[in-house]
């Protein structure tokens, strides 16, 4: 039995660009949750077609209740809605994981590509584990990885499948659009994303082959701000002390505990974000 956890961003989804793309309530959320959709809808089909038992896609965007559940495989299972404990790459702890997909994906805050950022849509500047610079994707493949679980596809624009190579080397990656600013992409047609998306995925069954567990080891995470008092707002959090005038660090005895306390700062410096100033 080959078990497969799409974990689904939206940002990294064919023919995204802007903020009012991704952002629930909008004219342009609705039009690009189609979209999204067909996106996790290719990666499905290509996993159960290329020999996969099982696929649980997890939501990961904002208020992860995104996808149309009406449009996708009849044999996918959906797991929709907060507030979950490793909140992007939830079930991967329960051990029957044989390898993540991460669909819609996108580059960290500081980084070149288009919407890039790291959990917040603006207030982080960096993120960085263990001294190298970590997306969301990074973090979420060190989850995956303390369950021997592999990271077998990626999907998003070219910077986010290039960055990949550095956090899930063995995994197929699938380019939807090409970025020309944060804001501004080359985007391929649904059609094509779609086709590209589910001939990786069949592919990439095939990578998903639970390993022995990375032994358990302390994770460092440093976070900078773009303001002095969301560094001073986010030591509130057991454990988090600050490194400078924007930033913070922790080390969590393993990776689990890691991204659980950085959900807990992000939960933390959002709140103490004002209006007009940030």
């Amino acid at each position: 039995m080959t078990k497969i956890l799409i974990s689904a961003d939206m940002e990294g989804a064919t023919g995204v660009t802007w903020p009012a793309d991704v952002l629930p309530g909008t004219p342009q959320w609705e039009r690009c949750r189609v979209l999204f959709t067909s996106d996790v809808d290719a990666a499905v089909t290509g996993f159960l077609a290329g020999g996969a038992d099982e696929v649980l896609v997890n939501e990961a965007h904002w208020t992860m209740r995104n996808l149309l559940l009406e449009r996708l495989d009849e044999r996918a299972r959906l797991l929709t809605g907060r507030h979950k404990a490793l909140s992007m790459v939830e079930g991967v702890q329960h051990g029957d994981v044989d390898g993540v997909a991460l669909v819609g994906y996108h580059t960290g805050a500081g980084e070149e590509g288009v919407l890039a950022h790291t959990y917040l849509a603006n207030s982080i500047t960096g993120v960085w584990l263990d001294g190298e610079r970590a997306g969301e994707g990074r973090l979420n493949a060190a989850v995956a990885a303390e369950y021997g679980t592999p990271v077998v596809l990626v999907t998003g624009d070219d910077r986010t499948c290039a960055d990949a190579r550095g956090w899930a080397p063995g995994a197929l990656a699938v380019a939807v659009k090409d970025h020309v600013s944060r804001y501004a992409a080359v985007c391929r047609t649904p059609a094509r994303t779609a086709a590209d998306i589910r001939a990786a995925a069949e592919r990439a069954a095939a990578l998903a082959v639970r390993h022995a567990p990375a032994a358990p080891r302390p994770r460092t995470v440093e976070v900078e701000f773009d303001a002095e008092h969301l560094a001073g707002a986010a030591t509130v959090v057991p454990g988090v002390e600050r490194t400078g005038e924007r930033r913070v660090a922790y080390t969590s005895p393993t990776m689990y505990e890691g991204i659980r306390c950085f959900k807990a700062v992000t939960t933390v410096v959002s709140a103490a974000v004002e209006e007009q100033y940030g």
